[in-house]
């Protein structure tokens, strides 16, 4: 048996979420609903701007709130990652600490400034991130953790990586090597913008296929090149063994490798849908570590992201896994 269910790496940031109108996204002239990267003048003047809104920090970063969600379901994690020698960073450490996921990131040796994303979200519950990738615009093949991979059994991989040079190269890497070892890869694609600004990347780092693929509608689309989700699905075979496709209030796609089937979404009130496809993730995997079925897993997950979009903030906390816990079937709990 493997030492870790997933190793995951992407990129380190402290989340910075703020509850916003749509007069404001218009005001400061963002583009609402997808991810734009910003240098660290620009994170500062809309921190300005943003002063006296109501917030929320939290150690964040995609794949990073899919291993906190793993992690507090009972999986085992290992997480590589960059945060620079600051307050910000101490913080992202403890926090990693404090949940049991393990990880690269020493208390000496750091350097730069901590990344960071301030995520937007509107009334109508979507989310808008702004992110200074800081330090962790360098995380790099020096930066993997080989041992951790080779003892883990499923690699994680954060599509929001692709966005930088070094981070890419690692990312290819990383694969390269659990193929090698025949550990099983998965990825998200992550956000829009990704796939519309960095596809080739994104092939690059998954190589002939991946194991697993986790993308919305929109993503799904973009990065096939498809004008409907059926043709989408036909084509993603060509890039993943398996998928996962989320479509918000629809439930999801998904593709087992044999078959398709839809998963619909338990119903809940939509607050805030920051960390919903994260959430999704982290709960999937942790049900295919721990003998799910994919239509299991994928159920598990629509119930986990209904918790979180329901709440304002990216993550679970003990209470809504709880629920989540509370939710699995006795027989797999004790499997």
């Amino acid at each position: 048996m493997k030492q870790f269910h997933i190793y995951g790496i992407g990129n380190a940031l402290v989340d910075i979420d703020f509850e916003v109108s749509l007069d404001t996204i218009e005001r400061l002239n963002i583009d609402k609903g997808v991810m734009t990267l910003i240098d660290e003048a620009t994170h500062h003047k809309l921190l300005r701007e943003l002063e006296g809104i109501k917030h929320l920090k939290a150690c964040g970063g995609s794949a990073a709130n899919s291993l906190f969600t793993a992690q507090q379901l009972g999986a085992k994690t290992f997480y590589s990652c960059k945060v620079g020698n600051d307050k910000t960073g101490d913080f992202f450490a403890r926090e990693m600490i404090f949940h049991g996921i393990e990880t690269n990131v020493k208390a000496e040796g750091r350097e730069g400034v901590t990344g960071k994303c301030i995520v937007m979200v509107t009334p109508d519950a979507d989310r808008t991130m702004n992110t200074f990738l800081g330090a962790t615009f360098n995380f790099s093949k020096e930066d993997l953790s080989e041992l951790a991979l080779q003892n883990a059994e499923y690699l994680y991989i954060e599509g929001y990586l692709v966005a930088s040079p070094t981070a890419c190269e690692a990312a290819i890497l990383a694969r390269k090597l659990a193929q090698e070892n025949n550990i099983k890869t998965a990825i998200s694609l992550s956000d829009p913008n990704m796939v519309t600004y960095f596809k080739d990347g994104l092939c690059e780092i998954i190589g002939g296929q991946v194991d697993l693929l986790f993308c919305n509608e929109r993503e799904a689309l973009l990065f096939t090149g498809a004008e409907t989700l059926d043709d989408a699905k036909q084509n993603l075979k060509n890039y993943a063994k398996t998928f996962a496709i989320t479509l918000g209030g629809e439930g999801s796609v998904i593709f087992d490798g044999n078959e398709f089937f839809h998963v619909p979404a338990y119903e809940a009130p939509v607050i805030d849908t920051v960390g919903a496809g994260d959430v999704f993730a982290g709960t999937f995997l942790y049900g295919i570590t721990h003998g799910f079925s994919y239509r299991e897993a994928a159920d598990l997950a629509s119930f986990a992201a209904a918790k979180v979009v329901a709440k304002f903030g990216p993550r679970l906390n003990q209470a809504e896994i709880a629920d989540v816990i509370a939710a699995i079937p006795q027989e797999q709990i004790y499997a």
